[in-house]
């Protein structure tokens, strides 16, 4: 296979400084989950502050709130992240190694995981400030394809989660980075090297990037701003739950499944099962959020008042 487009091979630090002996680097990846909260919060900021957009021409919540549901959230993506990675990835390894679950520094998050951590901070955040909780996932829902959008760009800068071999013209070959060169092998730390055994992939990352972000954010600003969606609360967050998982679930077929999962009697990775036909973790984890999403859109149907 040809890869027909090189890596760019971007540096995965935007900078680095030295204090007091320690090394300190913003990531991109640190920028991508920076980005994506603090932009979904002026946007959602923006939503509440348009009361024509609401049942009764009521917002969910004030812009204080929005601030202080921030901070709720941003503790439920990162520890949700991490628990969903060590629970639905690796749970031998890290039942093994439990001082390495709170390692966050060396990688491993779960977008279901994060998922799952931000409806609890949220649950919790909305019963104890008597906010309505649907609309208050409406808001989050057409803020969360920024994150996700951001944080797969994070990923293809990382050369990581990228797809299955392929011949496509657009397919590349993703290098690797040298942090250890006598472990390694690799000529200069902190830069990209070939091993020369890569072979062409699909950019599975971009792939996301534009289905999970630009498309489904774009589909979900359509219906508050066009379809006067947010008067059904419910309706928006099931469209996002509904059209993640539909986007996850596609991509699925173009993303290298986890190493874990890989054997030779099971070379595409599936978690359930075999040959050439099966389901891979993704997959798997994003079938509920289907179920879910349809569910929500079911009840904010009924729930809507009917015309006279």
């Amino acid at each position: 296979m040809k890869a027909l487009i090189p890596f760019p091979e971007p540096s995965p630090e935007l900078f680095s400084i030295s204090l007091f002996g320690m090394e300190f680097a913003l990531r991109w990846y640190a920028l991508a989950y920076i980005a994506g909260l603090l932009i979904g919060w002026r946007l959602i900021v923006a939503l509440v502050k348009r009361p024509a957009l609401w049942p009764d021409s009521g917002p969910p919540m004030r812009p204080r709130q929005v601030e202080d549901l921030l901070t709720w959230v941003i503790l439920g993506v990162v520890l949700g992240g991490r628990l969903g990675f060590v629970l639905f990835y690796k749970p031998a390894y890290y039942f093994e190694h439990p001082a390495q679950i709170l390692a966050v520094w060396e990688g491993g998050m779960s977008f279901h995981g994060g998922l799952l951590g931000t409806i609890l901070a949220a649950w919790i955040y909305t019963g104890r400030n008597a906010i309505p909780r649907l609309g208050a996932a409406d808001a989050l829902a057409i803020a969360a394809p920024l994150g996700l959008f951001f944080g797969r760009l994070a990923n293809f800068i990382n050369a990581e989660l990228w797809g299955r071999p392929s011949d496509v013209p657009w397919a590349m070959k993703f290098p690797t980075m040298c942090h250890d060169p006598a472990w390694q092998g690799c000529p200069t730390a902190g830069e990209w090297f070939y091993y020369g055994s890569e072979l062409a992939r699909h950019p599975s990352q971009l792939y996301e990037a534009a289905l999970e972000g630009l498309l489904l954010g774009a589909f979900l600003l359509w219906l508050a701003l066009r379809r006067n969606a947010l008067k059904k609360p419910g309706f928006i967050a099931g469209s996002f739950f509904a059209g993640y998982g539909l986007a996850r679930f596609v991509v699925e077929y173009f993303r290298q499944a986890d190493a874990q999962f890989i054997t030779p009697d099971n070379p595409l990775g599936f978690a359930i099962g075999s040959g050439s036909i099966g389901l891979t973790m993704g997959q798997l984890l994003s079938l509920p959020m289907v179920a879910l999403g349809l569910a929500l859109i079911a009840l904010s149907r009924r729930r809507t008042p009917k015309p006279a």
